[in-house]
């Protein structure tokens, strides 16, 4: 963390940008920590402003998940099966995700930004599945905005003390601890659209 620190005081929003985008592809990158830590460093007499880190973060996560998208869609499915181990993309994650999809549709692309380990596997299957590019996008894109909003705004709230605190729950707890509460609630809102829908006429 400390190395991604050092790219953030030397390089800035370019930093942010390029970090987020190989992030979202699936290079290990602690994307919550990062964002966090860059909402610290937007308070008052910061390095960083608020407006111009989400732009960056918002810019980098679209960009990480459009190649996403095209790869899944352009190398398929076997292929990722055999080569995605080499960032993180196990059969076994592939499998969850892709029965997901069957079960939320596009919804997984965005609940599945706030699962550590599991959104990099949306956007690939996404590709994979075939659904229109424009639409992908309006799915990816409503929860990139929110996801980045969330950990900037988090960060900006806690203030300095943001990057230890968030270090200190991802070793005992995950980020997922922390965001628990947002996945159930986003799951609750798609299961009861979903009821809905099934739901018979009189």
């Amino acid at each position: 963390m400390e190395d991604i620190l050092l790219l953030i005081e030397d390089y800035g929003y370019i930093a942010l940008f390029g970090l987020l985008a190989v992030g979202i592809v699936g290079i290990p990158v602690p994307d919550e920590i990062l964002m966090t830590t860059v909402g610290s460093l937007t308070i008052e007499g910061g390095r960083l402003t608020f407006f111009k880190s989400f732009i960056a973060s918002f810019a980098g996560t679209m960009v990480g998940m459009i190649v996403s998208y095209y790869l899944g869609n352009t190398v398929g499915k076997p292929f990722l099966y055999r080569y995605g181990k080499w960032v993180k993309l196990t059969p076994q994650r592939l499998d969850l995700v892709e029965g997901w999809f069957q079960k939320y549709g596009l919804w997984t692309v965005v609940f599945g930004y706030y699962v550590p380990g599991v959104r990099h596997f949306t956007c690939y299957l996404a590709g994979v599945s075939g659904v229109s590019i424009w639409r992908y996008l309006l799915y990816a894109g409503s929860g990139a905005m929110v996801w980045c909003l969330t950990f900037l705004t988090l960060g900006h709230v806690i203030g300095l003390n943001a990057p230890k605190i968030m270090a200190v729950i991802h070793h005992y707890l995950g980020i997922g601890g922390i965001i628990a509460v947002v996945v159930i609630g986003l799951a609750a809102i798609i299961y009861w659209r979903v009821r809905k829908r099934k739901k018979p006429l009189n």
